[in-house]
């Protein structure tokens, strides 16, 4: 864009992040490209370009010895493209944007650059360098939340003798994959603890108290995997952070017992709506459980339920961005659930938890949801 109507040649110089040194392209062809290394740019002219961010002429006089050209455009082809072209004078224009300087334009023409092309040129590299660092702050917002994203979510379930397990997660999508609801499952041999809940708030901040919800429980599970104290443990740990965010969590102690035996489920529940269970005969039932939430008030005793699931029973553990999702007929709500279940009796947990998240996507009808989290336990292996 900037060739021929302001300069006959031009070079953008970005710093490497992998090299330390300066990346060069452009010249006579948009196609050339080479790394500079930062030994070979320290102290000149456009090192001091990149770190300040002031523009600067050079004349060009046709000699490719030059030292005042070398310091400015330190490769050795480039230096022969602007020589060959001389007379001219070589200006040097920084990329700067929010308070940085990222990067810096040479633009070599036969004329003069006289103050008003100069300024001119330079509020044409102000608006480009915003769009060049806007396009930096979105590739690292989508790395961060990739990052946060692997970090929150386990790769993959256990596989736990004697009982299938499944899950689903789907963040809202304006968040880039970043949601305040989790789900884990830890433990050894017959003796399992299963997680679910929600943070309140979205983006980095929910997940940050995410991730510190999680690492809470996992630490405190090498201890004591009784949910009730688990969950005392967290709302004291929570509570004296001082954060002003809240999470609500459900835990299920899971003992897995032999061949055809009923696996038994300890429940407790800070402010989480309880499991559904479904059973093999396809009704369905939802324990009365209640709980506040972690984080709010000091000192929280939590109460437990325990639930018998006999070969071929599934429980279900969802978060409120189910019967919270808003369709035309406004809340999705447990009840809805509940009439959708008994057609998937004695079915897989992965095809239970796929069954719900459509049937919420559905009655949302494509508009915003919040995140959906789901874990289903299936006894029977």
């Amino acid at each position: 864009m900037l060739r021929p109507e302001l300069a006959e040649w031009v070079v953008l110089a970005l710093p490497d992040d992998r090299t330390g040194g300066v990346r060069l392209y452009g010249g006579e062809t948009v196609e050339f490209s080479a790394v500079v290394p930062q030994t070979s740019i320290a102290g000149t002219r456009l090192d001091r370009l990149l770190r300040t961010g002031n523009s600067h002429v050079t004349v060009v006089d046709g000699d490719p010895a030059d030292a005042s050209l070398a310091a400015i455009l330190p490769h050795p082809q480039l230096r022969e493209e602007v020589t060959a072209a001389a007379p001219g004078e070589l200006l040097g224009v920084a990329l700067d944007a929010r308070g940085a300087t990222l990067g810096a334009v040479l633009l070599m023409r036969t004329a003069v650059f006289d103050p008003d092309d100069v300024a001119f040129i330079r509020r044409i590299m102000a608006r480009a360098a915003i769009a060049l660092d806007s396009a930096r702050l979105y590739e690292e917002r989508a790395q961060v939340a990739a990052v946060l994203t692997g970090a929150l979510r386990p790769p993959s379930l256990p596989a736990v003798d004697g009982v299938r397990l499944a899950a689903r997660y789907r963040p809202a999508a304006e968040h880039l994959g970043i949601g305040g609801d989790f789900y884990d499952v830890i433990g050894a041999g017959d003796d399992w603890l299963l997680t679910l809940g929600d943070v309140c708030g979205k983006g980095v901040e929910a997940a940050s108290l995410t991730g510190r919800t999680r690492q809470s429980i996992r630490t405190a599970a090498h201890f004591d995997r009784r949910p009730a104290s688990l969950l005392r443990a967290l709302n004291t740990v929570l509570y004296e952070s001082g954060t002003d965010q809240f999470v609500t969590v459900l835990c299920g102690r899971l003992q897995v017992a032999g061949d055809g035996e009923p696996a038994m489920v300890e429940l407790s529940t800070a402010g989480h709506p309880a499991p559904v269970i479904l059973r093999a005969s396809g009704a369905v039932e939802q324990p009365e459980l209640f709980g506040t939430a972690s984080g709010m008030v000091p000192d929280v005793h939590y109460r437990t339920v325990d639930v018998r699931l006999h070969p071929g029973d599934t429980m279900l553990m969802f978060t409120d961005g189910v019967e919270e999702a808003r369709g035309a007929e406004g809340l999705y709500g447990v009840e809805r659930l509940l009439a959708l279940l008994p057609a998937y009796a004695g079915a897989a947990p992965d095809v239970v938890c796929e069954a719900v998240e459509q049937d919420v996507v559905e009655y949302g009808d494509g508009g915003p949801h919040d995140d959906i989290a789901l874990l289903a336990l299936t006894c029977g292996g």
